[in-house]
């Protein structure tokens, strides 16, 4: 009988869960952001599955202070080349063009990352429509790249977003 309570408690709080749009914790995925050559940005991003899309939160640092910097997930989770071009392109599976949130976009295009007066930024966004368990829209192995400039969201397909400071790839947690 007790172990029937449990249940039913269980089953009422994910319930209650689902009425306020918090979902239960689902895969989780990490990266470490390692600096390019020359370069001091550094950081970790967390990516937990929250329904059908994904839950990014990032803390970086050694950012250009009071700037906005492109973020992307990109191709290929590889960043053995110094410079990061490694990763390859912005990860694109549904062939969109570059560009916001709110329009069409990149799968791997993400909001820019905007530093405060020290360089350091902290972001929490959401990306619909992506899976941090195994398939073709998961961010699991894929790179992750901090770029030295803002993201225009316009110029096709990299946002103008200039030189890639850090590398990471995303792992399972």
């Amino acid at each position: 009988m007790k172990h029937l309570w449990t249940a039913l408690a269980l089953a009422g709080t994910l319930a209650g869960c689902a009425g306020m749009g918090v979902y239960p914790a689902g895969p989780s995925a990490t990266a470490r952001l390692e600096p390019t050559k020359g370069n001091t940005t550094s950081g970790i991003v967390e990516f937990h599955q929250r329904g059908g899309a994904v839950q990014v939160t990032a803390t970086v640092t050694g950012l250009a202070p009071n700037q906005e910097h492109g973020f992307h997930l990109h191709e290929k989770g590889d960043c053995s080349s110094g410079d990061g071009m490694s990763a390859g392109g912005h990860w694109n599976p549904d062939n969109q063009p570059h560009g916001p949130q709110t329009a069409a976009h990149h799968a791997g295009d993400m909001p820019s990352l905007k530093a405060d007066g020290s360089g350091n930024a902290k972001a929490t966004f959401t990306l619909p429509n992506l899976t941090v368990a195994d398939g073709m829209r998961s961010v699991v192995g894929r790179g992750l790249i901090v770029h030295k400039d803002p993201d225009d969201f316009r110029t096709q397909p990299t946002g103008n977003a200039g030189a890639r400071l850090a590398c990471a790839v995303v792992r399972p947690a």
